[in-house]
């Protein structure tokens, strides 16, 4: 391998926020893969580790837990120079190195091969957000929840994982009621996407009664807090809420009364960590049911060197859809 530097977005001991610096081939962790990034994401644990929030365990790291490229080495039988992977969560960006960098060492177990059907470009604009939307809806699917038993309530719908949950469960054949704190703003986006109504946030932000009318039969929550407990007091007798996210908060304001009188599921969708089944089931679902041109309309790539300030407009709330971060830009 070259000895050329290249650039990357590393959190370093003592910063209260992420640099863009050069790295060298010996900077990398010694693992049996080496990978030549082409694309990385942002999403909301990215907003928080580039902006120096406290999720990098071990310092220095580099930030970034999606990314997508080709193999330039490896010591693994399974993969050779040339193939396509990518790599959602495993720890990247908490406990090991991540994808903002153009070249990175990675584990061969933590590798997925890129579907056919999709770019690596196409593959980061789906990323942990979408790969994580499949498994909640995958969740819902699997409790024998059916497109005829009702609507499905996706929160934070014009976020990362609610933008591609909506593509995916109108695909699907259900109808789908997107909650955004900006109805005016992402109306015509969610509609476009597939979803059937849009509700405005603050009817479901609001302290919930321990049942209330039964409206949904399943959901996908992206954010937690009032807005989940909100969800669970409406979901029907024997649906399903599935919960990927903590946005709003960590807290759960709720009771028993909807998984005991109405027998409802609290399904924890977990993407780091899920393990190489369950990630190849879901990316095989999503080159099955995600039209690679209609997800077009839910990214924009941008530089490396934007990232920190993305993350912060992020977290600030002002980014809508999937954002696709070019390394090498």
């Amino acid at each position: 391998m070259s000895q050329q530097t290249f650039k990357a977005i590393v959190v370093e001991e003592g910063a209260d926020k992420a640099v863009l610096k050069d790295l060298s081939p010996i900077d990398l962790p010694d693992n049996d893969v080496l990978v030549d990034i082409d694309y990385s994401t942002l999403n909301y644990k990215d907003a928080l580790a580039v902006s120096g929030k406290g999720i990098c365990r071990r310092l220095p790291m580099v930030c970034g837990i999606d990314l997508a490229g080709t193999v330039l080495e490896s010591r693994a039988a399974q993969y050779s120079p040339g193939d396509r992977v990518l790599v959602n969560g495993h720890g990247l960006s908490e406990t090991v190195w991540g994808g903002y960098t153009q070249k990175q060492r990675l584990k061969s177990e933590w590798l997925t091969r890129v579907p056919d059907v999709f770019s690596t470009e196409q593959a980061m604009a789906i990323g942990t957000a979408g790969y994580t939307a499949m498994l909640c809806v995958e969740a819902i699917r699997d409790k024998g929840i059916r497109p005829e038993d009702g609507a499905v309530l996706v929160t934070g719908a014009a976020g990362g994982v609610g933008s591609v949950a909506v593509m995916l469960l109108s695909k699907l054949g259900y109808s789908v009621t997107a909650v955004s704190g900006r109805v005016e703003e992402a109306g015509a986006y969610l509609t476009e996407l597939g979803a059937s109504d849009i509700l405005a946030r603050d009817e479901l932000n609001r302290p919930a009664k321990p049942l209330e009318k039964e409206l949904w039969a399943a959901a996908v929550d992206t954010v937690g807090g009032d807005i989940l407990a909100t969800a669970l007091a409406q979901t029907k007798y024997e649906g399903l809420v599935a919960a990927c996210g903590l946005a709003a908060s960590a807290k759960l304001p709720s009771s028993v009364m909807p998984f005991i009188l109405r027998g409802v599921t609290l399904r924890g969708v977990d993407s780091v960590m899920a393990s190489s089944d369950v990630r190849e089931r879901a990316w095989s679902a999503l080159a099955e049911l995600l039209d690679p041109e209609k997800l077009t309309s839910v990214y924009r790539v941008e530089p490396m060197s934007k990232v920190i300030d993305l993350g912060a407009e992020l977290l600030a709330g002002k980014v809508k859809g999937r954002v696709v971060i070019d390394v090498k830009a």
